[in-house]
């Protein structure tokens, strides 16, 4: 996957499609076929300020609120039109080749973080219930999460119901300072809160981290920041954390602050080969 070349349905994240006010379906590379998102956060709110978030806040959200009844009616005919291939009739979906026409997962995102909804263990209850409906055991259910709230009662809970669910956890870690992870991220917790969370949770189960490196003002990240992202992942694995693979990658939309840019494909291997080298972990990159 390092290295593939952008491609329209690529590039096409839209969170609508057709009717749906929740659910929308992507051809994602990190997951390598389609991802069904799940938008629990349609008003925007979110506890991190990324700069590179592509949620346009500076317009008022339609929808503030998430009914679950319509979610799980969305839910349940996006899937159906996956599996009976009537969703790759859609014009942003024709062109998509053979190879990327499965269903990869289900994944808890959207405009703001999964966890901070109230209904979100419902959601991944509701998710559990669809999969088993039409019958789709290599399904995942996967959470998109920025690792704030992976130790809350409740969404420990839904974390269980994923395991069950042959789920997945997809935490982001953009730093290894404080000071890297404030300018990044402008967060409400630290980066250490962050980076116990993640260890919580990879205590359990293995888990995906997703990492988004950039220019900022027209500058990669410096070396010394990325020796210290591996050595937040070296002291996770030395603490028994489990990581199943590190996804390295880029800024692919337009984004929150014109000040980032994405790097080349070189800068971002160059970065993948550093944290694979130094961490021994299976790392992916996608520019």
């Amino acid at each position: 996957m390092a290295g593939m070349t952008s491609t329209p349905y690529f590039a096409q994240h839209d969170r609508t499609w057709r009717e749906n006010v929740y659910v929308y379906p992507v051809i994602s590379r990190r997951s390598g076929g389609l991802s069904i998102g799940v938008n629990l956060n349609p008003d925007k709110a979110c506890n991190f300020d990324c700069v590179y978030c592509q949620v346009d806040r500076t317009v008022a959200p339609t929808v503030r609120q998430v009914d679950p009844r319509r979610l799980r009616d969305e839910l349940e005919r996006t899937i159906r039109a996956a599996v009976s291939g009537e969703l790759f009739a859609d014009s942003h979906f024709r062109d998509v080749p053979e190879a990327y026409r499965r269903i990869n997962d289900i994944a808890f995102s959207g405009d703001g973080e999964p966890t901070t909804s109230p209904l979100f263990g419902e959601a991944v209850r509701m998710a559990a219930d669809i999969r088993r409906t039409f019958n789709l055991p290599d399904l995942k259910l996967v959470l998109i999460t920025d690792a704030a709230y992976l130790t809350k009662p409740a969404v420990r809970a839904a974390l269980a119901v994923m395991d069950a669910n042959n789920g997945e956890i997809w935490a982001k870690l953009d730093a290894g300072t404080e000071e890297y992870y404030q300018l990044i991220n402008r967060p409400n917790v630290s980066l250490q809160t962050v980076l116990d969370n993640i260890l919580d949770a990879a205590k359990v189960r293995p888990v995906v981290i997703q990492s988004l490196w950039m220019k900022v003002h027209d500058e990669p990240p410096p070396l010394a920041e990325i020796e210290a992202f591996a050595r937040r992942l070296q002291d996770i694995l030395r603490a028994g954390g489990q990581i199943r693979l590190v996804q390295i990658y880029t800024i692919a939309r337009r984004t929150t602050e014109p000040f980032v840019t994405p790097l080349e494909e070189t800068e971002l291997q160059a970065i993948a080969d550093h944290v694979r080298a130094a961490t021994q972990l299976s790392v992916t990159s996608y520019a």
